[in-house]
């Protein structure tokens, strides 16, 4: 049987250790636990290990679940993103990992002008260039973040990739080496309003890798929850 809450203490190991080989300290780096198509149940289990952030992909499955959670929850949404579905989220989520473009930017900045309150923002770089992947280009990266603090209501603490997907997880560290080093160049811009304090990187099979290389939000689902239901 699965049993979360080992699964949480284990990757919380992996996660100290990762930083101590890169001489960083546990507590700057948060685990995302990613719970799309997971049960609430299974949610609450997590809580009970301490688990206080959570990942979601699909607006459906999160609205349907979310309110039978009963642990002190932080909601992040992590997946592609439709403009369309964004008002269904206002108010509901602490960050979302996947702005890739400005439309979607500005939708979130009109639903969350509703409610006069702020939300924190990544920005979703395609570093691999995979036409099968969300995210802004590199070369486009600078405009978009230029655009995006523009709007008030949105704030911008980094960057988000995914990278293609290898059985090694040496053989992605260069995308997580280069998406520090892309953070660290928009930071150097001294954008007003923009931080690149978080880096969003690494899943269950390469994130001490991606901590080695510096995420701070490492999305963890499978590690914790088992194999995921296709959708």
């Amino acid at each position: 049987m699965m049993n979360i809450v080992d699964n949480i203490r284990t990757i919380r190991d992996q996660i100290a250790a990762a930083c101590t080989r890169s001489d960083r300290t546990p507590e700057d780096v948060r685990l995302v636990a990613v719970s799309k198509t997971k049960p609430a149940e299974m949610i609450n289990q997590a809580c009970q290990a301490g688990q206080q952030i959570f990942g979601e992909s699909y607006v459906q499955d999160f609205l349907d679940k979310a309110d039978a959670v009963t642990g002190e929850v932080e909601w992040h949404f992590i997946g592609a993103l439709q403009s369309n579905k964004v008002k269904y989220l206002r108010g509901r989520v602490k960050m979302i990992h996947s702005v890739d473009r400005l439309s979607l930017a500005k939708e979130i900045e009109r639903q969350w002008t509703k409610i006069d309150r702020s939300i924190d923002v990544l920005l979703q770089v395609n570093i691999s260039e995979e036409a099968t992947k969300s995210g802004a280009s590199e070369a486009g990266l600078v405009e978009l973040v230029r655009g995006v603090a523009q709007l008030p209501h949105l704030k911008i603490r980094g960057l988000m990739t995914l990278p293609p997907y290898c059985d090694d997880p040496e053989a992605v560290r260069p995308y997580f080496r280069h998406l520090r080093e892309l953070a660290e160049t928009i930071d150097r811009l001294a954008i007003p309003g923009v931080e690149m304090k978080e880096l969003s990187m690494g899943m269950s099979h390469d994130f001490e890798v991606a901590v080695e290389e510096g995420a701070t939000l490492v999305r963890v689902g499978t590690a914790i929850f088992g194999e995921r239901i296709k959708r």
